[in-house]
């Protein structure tokens, strides 16, 4: 029996292409044909949602040029790592807006990194209504998958992570249904608690290949269940109760072996979708950077190695939906 083909993600936008997160990103995602992009949220001082892969915005912005926000470098411990940089929780949205975005690869992306300074971060409404704009324009569904970014901390910080979100979405009109809605976290208890919001959707847990969830180490400490006693049968059974699908790593996937060289497709997959779970993979990229050893071209990082010859194990395995830097690549091979 032939297999659906995967949802095909934007993954931040199209940051194999132009830098993460931003409007062009997302425009050219849009206009590539993905299924879906995946805005990740985190927040500011004073309460606004804004679009951005970590709450550490040194490295995609120009912040460090901006000697008024000089002194607002600091280190920080976020889920158990130090970090030293800027951190969007010390920034109210105005003074975000008056950043830069850049491409957080330069090395790798040089073509992304010749947009760097063009574009002010955005927030999730901007997001919310480039989809919905680019539906009405294109005549079909285009979902957001809303990643939601280091819950415990920012709970601990004093905000309301689940009710901003709730309350963002729905003042944006995303909360019954009208167009497709996925919401993932490493943290599943955040899920539980969006979803008591009356938030219609599917909930995803992501899962690392190794470490365990911050959110469970917060409670629990050491007796915290790692990554691979999630995806484990007794695992899967106690997510399946809880959320309607996983997105795994593709090494969880792949299951390379010491040498680089793929054994998978793992079991976890069918495990998975034997309790009624979908299962999402990321992250498919084409550079050599990316890849397994076993499919890399030449010792150029950023030159594209046999992607595809790794991509068709993922597709054959039969998963749900991929993320993928490059649009038109993942349209092209996975649609």
């Amino acid at each position: 029996m032939s297999r659906r083909a995967p949802l095909v993600i934007g993954h931040r936008g199209a940051p194999g292409y132009r830098p993460e997160h931003t409007r062009s990103s997302y425009e050219l995602a849009l206009a590539l044909g993905v299924d879906a992009v995946e805005p990740d949220v985190v927040f500011t001082s004073d309460g606004v949602l804004v679009v951005r892969h970590e709450n550490e915005i040194g490295s995609t912005t120009d912040v460090a040029d901006h000697p008024e926000f000089a002194d607002r470098r600091t280190t920080k411990t976020i889920d158990g790592v130090e970090l030293a940089g800027w951190f969007t929780e010390d920034f109210t949205w105005a003074e975000l807006a008056t950043l830069r975005c850049r491409e957080r690869l330069p090395n790798l992306r040089a073509s992304s990194a010749s947009f760097d300074g063009m574009q002010p971060p955005l927030r999730l409404v901007d997001v919310l209504a480039l989809v919905r704009e680019a539906s009405l324009d294109q005549g079909r569904e285009i979902g957001v998958v809303l990643e939601i970014k280091h819950a415990t901390y920012f709970s601990g910080l004093g905000f309301d992570v689940a009710g901003t979100i709730a309350a963002e979405l729905r003042a944006a009109g995303w909360v019954d249904g009208e167009l497709p809605l996925y919401l993932e976290s490493f943290e599943q208890s955040v899920l539980a608690e969006v979803r008591a919001q009356g938030v219609r959707g599917t909930y995803v847990c992501l899962l690392e290949a190794k470490g365990r969830p911050y959110d469970l180490v917060a409670a629990h400490g050491d007796a915290a269940p790692t990554y691979a006693e999630q995806v484990s049968p007794t695992g899967l059974d106690r997510i399946a109760a809880e959320v309607d699908g996983i997105s795994l790593d593709k090494r969880m996937i792949l299951a390379p072996d010491l040498r680089g060289r793929p054994t998978g497709p793992a079991a976890v997959i069918d495990d998975a979708h034997a309790r009624g779970l979908r299962v999402f993979t990321w992250t498919c990229r084409p550079e050599n950077a990316f890849l397994l050893p076993a499919f890399r071209r030449g010792r150029e990082k950023s030159a594209f190695g046999y992607y595809e010859s790794e991509w068709r194990i993922i597709a054959d395995a039969g998963v749900d939906g991929v993320f993928v830097d490059h649009p038109d690549l993942g349209v092209g091979f996975f649609a």
